[in-house]
C-alpha cells in the first residue's frame, strides 16, 4: 500500500516551494543573499512553521546571525505573501532557523580527508609488501 501523507506534510512541501520563490523574488535585504531551504516543519494544527535554511556562500557566525535576524524580521511580510499565494484557512507563523547540518558535514568530511592524508606511506607500503614476502 502506498504511504499516506498527512496534511501537515503536504502543506510543508507547498510552503517550502513557495517560500523559496518569495525569498528569491521579494526579499531585497542584502544581508540575506542566496538561501537554500533545507526543510520545513509545520505543526499539526498548521499554525506554526519552522523553516530551516542554509546559505550558498561561506559566512562567518556574525553574518549568519545578521541574515537570520533579517529573515525573521521579514517573516510577517513573507507570511502575508504566502497567504496570498497558498489558499489556507490558517497561514502558519514562520520562524527561520539556521541549519548546521551542511556545515557539520563539510567539517567531518575535512577531518576524514585529513586523517587519510596523514596515514603514513610506510603503513601502506608495508601492507602491500606482506603478501610478496609470504609468497617468496
Amino acid at each position: 500500500m502506498p504511504r499516506e501523507f498527512t496534511r501537515a506534510e503536504r502543506v510543508s512541501d507547498a510552503v517550502q516551494q513557495e517560500v523559496a520563490v518569495l525569498i528569491r523574488d521579494e526579499v531585497r535585504d542584502p544581508r540575506v543573499g542566496m538561501v537554500n531551504i533545507t526543510d520545513v516543519e509545520i505543526s499539526r494544527d498548521l499554525a506554526y512553521g519552522k523553516i530551516f535554511v542554509t546559505f550558498v556562500e561561506e559566512r562567518d557566525q556574525q553574518q549568519i546571525d545578521e541574515a537570520m535576524a533579517a529573515l525573521n524580521g521579514a517573516s510577517g511580510y513573507l507570511r502575508k505573501l504566502l497567504a496570498a499565494s497558498i489558499k489556507l484557512r490558517i497561514t502558519p507563523k514562520l520562524t527561520f532557523i539556521f541549519d548546521e547540518s551542511g556545515r557539520r558535514g563539510q567539517h567531518l568530511s575535512a577531518l576524514i580527508d585529513l586523517a587519510i592524508s596523514k596515514e603514513s606511506p610506510s603503513d601502506v607500503e608495508g601492507d602491500e609488501q606482506q603478501p610478496d614476502s609470504e609468497g617468496a
